[in-house]
């Protein structure tokens, strides 16, 4: 259904059950089902180590030689020493599997390691952004990368602050303070943000460029 409806890749998040354990042959199998299933290439999510749903880097490599359609990992690993062995690991292979970093909270740290791209819930909110970000830390140009850095920061101070359950929920709020999504809807068991959380993200906005101070929510068409 994926492929017919266009996509260009498939996102392998973990199974919830390796919360419990897992056992390297369970990860590989989960990816060869997959894989079996379709001819689309495959990001591998990887989640921090700690949460027991990460993949060790044996298990890690593993998978990679055994389903060669993983093309790339979606990098939460959420330590910065771990994100960058993983970069030079994964991109040094004899066939590379690109690193697509997705620590939003720390982005201009995590690219200027090597990953080759990005891959951000926050994006829905600032890819233009993250994209000039990452182009100038392409072109190694530090003092633009860093200026971008200093109006994604605002965003993502609010956006990833605990508890990060509302993570996405705060994204939504921000569409919507944008323009770009008629109203933020949430399904129970997660609620509505409250009205001062709200005035939060609308500051951030603000602080970043991207909205006028004293905008509100503005209506979609």
């Amino acid at each position: 259904m994926a492929a017919q409806g266009g996509a260009s890749a498939l996102l392998v998040f973990p199974p919830a059950i390796y919360a419990f354990g897992q056992r390297p042959e369970m990860a590989v199998s989960h990816f060869r089902r997959i894989a079996d299933a379709t001819d689309l290439p495959l990001i591998l999510f990887q989640y921090p180590l700690a949460g027991g749903q990460g993949y060790p880097t044996a298990t890690l490599l593993e998978i990679l030689d055994k389903v060669p359609t993983v093309r790339a990992i979606k990098d939460w690993c959420a330590n910065p020493q771990l994100h960058e062995r993983q970069v030079r690991l994964l991109q040094s292979r004899a066939r590379p599997v690109s690193v697509l970093s997705t620590h939003s909270s720390w982005l201009l740290s995590s690219l200027v390691l090597g990953c080759s791209g990005l891959l951000s819930g926050s994006g829905s909110v600032i890819a233009d952004l993250q994209a000039q970000l990452w182009r100038a830390v392409q072109a190694k140009d530090l003092a633009t990368a860093q200026r971008l850095n200093d109006r994604i920061w605002p965003t993502a101070e609010v956006f990833y602050s605990e508890p990060w359950v509302d993570m996405h929920n705060r994204m939504k709020e921000a569409l919507v303070l944008l323009g770009k999504l008629p109203r933020a809807v949430v399904r129970p068991p997660l609620m509505k943000l409250p009205a001062a959380e709200i005035e939060r993200i609308r500051q951030a906005l603000v602080a970043a460029g991207l909205l006028a101070e004293g905008a509100r929510a503005k209506k979609v068409a």
